[in-house]
């Protein structure tokens, strides 16, 4: 009577751990690829463990150190360690509802001690805090924690509507800033050019004098050495009656609705030469006067 044996063969896929039993008890782990198990000893595929890393979304709700109450959507990547799949296999019976868990609870406990404005600028550290705290309880089952990622925080819609219209008021209030510095840079620039027309015009209002000046003495000396006899007097009567003239044809040429009335006609041209004698005659008597007066 001859020996009879009962082999049964299993085939484990990569990134994958099979689960031998014995008799019900764990015996060893079978590793990818073809497994032999022998059911007349007791053995037998309890089960396949995936060794990849899976993704896990959690969506917490809480409130920060400032009252505001926040949505934090967090992705958890874990997968199962190789070397403690049995434990993975036996300690727990659904590990995405334990690690849900744990994240509200260390998240919870660490966004209440901070403000708003801190959770935005921390979440980096406070996905660091929670990895940390569920790679020390995770991996006692068996489970290791890849990474975790805060994907969003959503605060109240009518918070970030607050915070929309701070952030628009300040950037007001900063174009407000600005645009009153380029309407002052503006201002002194445009008093600056003004303060320099003037100058400039100043300026050139005593060339033109000074050129004034200068003309009719040179025309006085010309007209005197060319005709002789002419005195200084009738050059001076001579030159103001052109001056006349060209006075009554500027005032006819401008565009200007103005209307001047002046005595015209030889006569009057005597008066006024008269006049302007008489008084550069009285001027200068008023100021020999004043100079005999100071003397006594």
């Amino acid at each position: 009577m001859g020996n009879a044996s009962c082999i049964f063969v299993g085939c484990i896929d990569q990134a994958s751990v099979g689960i031998v039993e014995k008799w019900g008890r764990f015996e060893k782990l079978a590793q990818p690829g073809l497994n032999f198990f022998n059911p007349c000893a007791g053995q037998y595929l309890a089960g396949v463990l995936s060794t990849r890393i899976d993704s896990l979304e959690v969506k917490i709700e809480t409130k920060t150190k400032d009252n505001v109450f926040v949505q934090i959507i967090s992705s958890i990547q874990y997968r199962v360690i190789k070397q403690s799949a049995d434990d993975a296999f036996y300690e727990l019976q659904n590990p995405r509802e334990q690690i849900q868990a744990y994240v509200f609870d260390v998240v919870r406990a660490q966004v209440p001690r901070i403000t708003l404005d801190q959770l935005f600028e921390q979440k980096d550290e406070v996905a660091k805090t929670v990895l940390l705290e569920l790679e020390k309880v995770m991996g006692e089952y068996g489970y290791n924690i890849e990474h975790i990622l805060m994907v969003d925080i959503i605060p109240d819609p009518s918070v970030r509507r607050a915070m929309n219209e701070i952030n628009a008021a300040q950037r007001l209030q900063l174009a407000s800033v600005y645009k009153g510095e380029a309407d002052k840079i503006l201002q002194v620039k445009k008093a600056e050019a003004e303060a320099e027309a003037k100058y400039l015009g100043g300026v050139g209002v005593a060339r033109q004098r000074q050129a004034i000046t200068d003309g009719l003495r040179e025309n006085i000396l010309n007209f005197s050495h060319k005709v002789e006899g002419a005195s200084a007097k009738e050059v001076m009567d001579l030159i103001m009656i052109t001056q006349y003239f060209d006075t009554i044809k500027d005032l006819g040429n401008s565009s200007k609705n103005t209307t001047v009335f002046i005595p015209h006609g030889p006569g009057h041209v005597r008066d006024i030469g008269d006049q302007i004698r008489n008084g550069l005659m009285e001027g200068k008597a008023g100021i020999g006067t004043s100079s005999n007066a100071h003397s006594d």
